[in-house]
């Protein structure tokens, strides 16, 4: 059954008979009408405007447009009677003071590097630098190679092949890892500048109709982008970049020491054209209509960066705040987060996020006008600087850790929301369950079906939740933290990515005509945070973790040197099997004390100790050579960036021939699961056992 309100199909939510985890019978029919309200309140108008004045000019961090957006959003934060908090930071954020690419031969030529405006985008044409933040500085004239997608697989071929990037400039495009890796492995193997190209082959008119006709990059189209592979202030590592810190010297961060330049095909099609040697190998060819070469011969390119350096190159950044106070548990906090930051307009990312916050948010603010306050502290972030590291919101988590430690129950993640129809998720195994039921609440997207049925389709499983690799603030979160967390949003096909193509025009023609799905996951979002907030327990469901544990045991049984470490998987995976069944026993407990409409004498005990079951997948000492990653379960791959990588410390060692740190490796998670299945059966205790 549904009804329609304000010309939005809204979805009935569950009868009062079916309980809700977490909470008590007699609280279900007022947590559903709540959620009802909630989803009434976003609507494609309101999110619409926020779009229009957040995406309407190019708003890099440490730019006087950006402090704009933040003055923004605390404004309409306070319209709506959230109580707002801006936490600045001063970071180093060099920008370029200048960025060249020649072509030296036969006819010396300077490539045009920033997009031209789009008639039919009345918001292209602005300009702002196409560049690689974090670059390292040079002025490098050279021959060229080019090295696919700059991956160590790629080296390992060109090696074989007798070719060496030494002293030269190499060029790789784009796709199938972090920009980051492409710099990291060019220095490692000797180049002297790098060239990060878009190639049409992976995102440009070989997949389709390029923008302005279709959604994906054109001729122009520039993927700007850092090429940072730490997190947080390259200066400050491991600590808050506030007033008075100590900072690093140049010389001694983790940044590239070679110049990195982005470039759009139209640019490298120039340059490729003109390499000689041999053909490429098998799968290395692109999309551009010649056959491509390794050079190392038939042209010579001049690259020069120039980064700021000294005062100039500390920029003063903000990240925002608004807080609902909890009426029951104010020191237990549930937070959104999402980065305002971008490299261009931002209107997919992350103006899309930043506006699913804020409907959510004023969804909020029409509840606390009516009565309706949270029973736990409600935290709506926008976040500044993630495009150059994911540096505000590691800044503030470094700054907050013994805080959120405490007090944090959850962080949800928003970041590109709306750039299609297709939902997916990321999370903590112990939400998997929290976001499908949620996703049965609220409609999908120009559809008459639920968020969930179109996400399940016409499988008979669940919809997967992936784990969380890299990419994204929620990296703080969970990955440093250890805090159970979220990632989710609408996707589909596009090509303007870090583009001055990035615009309101592109999202209304492409992205989310309508702005439908901005306003489906703002709705999402606000019932999450509802559950969340609300639940007597909150609603976490720990035997997924367990049967997680024993589902990445065997994927990694399937690596090679992995049967050398087959007794330190099997206990792995027994510990795995004991936090699933002690998982479901507290399950089983907490609804049947729940679902009687008892209230646990100690909740707040009970609460206290599930907060630290995740915890417990925290190595204090991080991934080696990557300390500030330190969740066990999953991290960024090493070699990739964005993808996930289960068990890491497991799978790197593996990956390195060590089966002796592998087995050390997984003998310790096993205790670490083993102490958290030790937790929840203090949980589990702590419930009272008459009936």
């Amino acid at each position: 059954m549904r009804r329609l309100l304000a010309g939005v199909l809204l979805f009935a939510l569950p009868l009062p008979a079916q309980q809700l985890p977490g909470f008590r019978s007699s609280a279900t029919e007022r947590q559903l009408s709540l959620e009802s309200q909630l989803i009434s309140v976003p609507e494609s108008a309101s999110a619409g405007r926020h779009a229009a004045v957040l995406s309407a000019r190019p708003h890099v961090a440490g730019t006087p447009a950006q402090i704009a957006t933040a003055d923004y959003v605390l404004g309409q934060m306070a319209s709506w009677g959230l109580d707002t908090l801006r936490v600045g930071f001063e970071v180093f954020l060099p920008f370029h003071d200048s960025t060249i690419v020649e072509l030296l031969g036969p006819r010396r030529e300077r490539l045009v590097l920033e997009e031209p405006a789009i008639a039919e985008d009345p918001f292209s044409g602005e300009p702002f630098t196409a560049m690689n933040g974090y670059s390292g500085a040079g002025d490098v004239s050279a021959e060229v190679v080019y090295v696919n997608y700059g991956l160590p697989a790629d080296y390992r071929t060109l090696d074989s092949l007798g070719i060496s990037v030494s002293g030269k400039i190499a060029i790789a495009r784009y796709g199938r890892s972090y920009r980051g890796i492409k710099a990291r492995e060019a220095e490692l193997h000797g180049a002297a500048a790098l060239i990060i190209y878009s190639d049409p082959g992976d995102d440009g008119y070989a997949v389709g109709e390029v923008y302005p006709a279709g959604p994906m990059r054109n001729e122009h189209g520039v993927q700007r982008g850092s090429i940072f592979n730490g997190n947080g202030d390259p200066s400050t590592p491991g600590w808050a970049s506030v007033p008075g810190s100590r900072r690093l010297p140049v010389d001694s961060m983790g940044i590239a020491r070679i110049p990195v330049v982005p470039m759009s095909h139209g640019n490298a099609a120039r340059i490729l054209a003109r390499l000689e040697g041999p053909s490429v190998p098998q799968g290395w060819q692109g999309g551009l209509g010649f056959r491509y070469h390794l050079g190392g011969a038939g042209i010579r390119v001049r690259v020069g960066v120039w980064p700021e350096r000294g005062d100039r190159a500390l920029k003063r950044i903000q990240n925002t705040f608004g807080i609902i106070r909890g009426s029951e548990y104010p020191d237990e906090v549930v937070i959104v987060g999402g980065h305002r930051d971008a490299w261009g307009h931002g209107a997919i990312d992350n103006v899309s996020g930043v506006v699913s916050i804020l409907e959510a948010a004023r969804a909020w603010g029409e509840m606390l006008r009516s009565g309706n306050r949270p029973s736990r502290t409600l935290v709506f972030a926008t976040w500044d600087a993630e495009e150059w590291g994911l540096v505000g919101a590691f800044e503030w988590a470094e700054l907050m850790a013994e805080d959120l430690d405490r007090t944090a129950i959850a962080y949800i993640n928003q970041d590109v929301t709306a750039s299609g129809y297709r939902f997916g998720a990321s999370g903590s195994a112990s939400l998997r369950t929290l976001i499908r039921d949620v996703a049965q609440v609220v409609g999908q997207p120009a559809d008459t079906v639920t968020i969930y049925a179109a996400w399940r389709g016409n499988s008979d499983d669940e919809p997967p939740v992936g784990g969380l690799g890299g990419g994204s603030d929620f990296v703080a979160f969970h990955g440093y933290l250890g805090i159970p967390s979220l990632d989710f949003g609408f996707g589909g096909p596009g090509g303007i990515y870090h583009s001055a193509y990035d615009t309101r025009t592109f999202v209304e023609r492409f992205g989310d005509p309508g702005y439908r799905a901005h306003t489906a996951d703002a709705r999402l979002l606000a019932v999450l945070m509802a559950r969340l907030a609300n639940a007597t327990v909150i609603p976490y469901e720990y035997s997924e973790l367990g049967e997680q544990v024993i589902e990445l045991v065997a994927q990694v049984r399937r690596e090679p040197g992995a049967s050398s470490i087959a007794t330190a998987l099997d206990r792995l995976a027994s510990a795995g099997a004991i936090l699933a069944q002690v998982g479901r026993n507290f399950a089983v407990a907490r609804n049947g004390v729940l679902w009687s409409d008892r209230t646990p004498e100690g909740v707040a005990e009970i609460n206290s100790i599930l907060r630290q079951v995740e915890r417990q997948m925290l190595d204090p000492n991080g991934l080696p050579g990557r300390p500030a990653l330190r969740h066990q379960i999953f991290a960024p791959d090493r070699d990739n960036g964005y993808a996930n990588v289960p068990f890491p410390a497991i799978a790197e060692a593996l990956r390195d021939g060590d089966s002796v740190r592998a087995a050390e490796a997984a003998r310790s998670l096993a205790e670490r699961v083993t102490r958290a299945a030790a937790l929840m059966d203090q949980a589990t205790r702590a419930l009272p056992t008459d009936r």
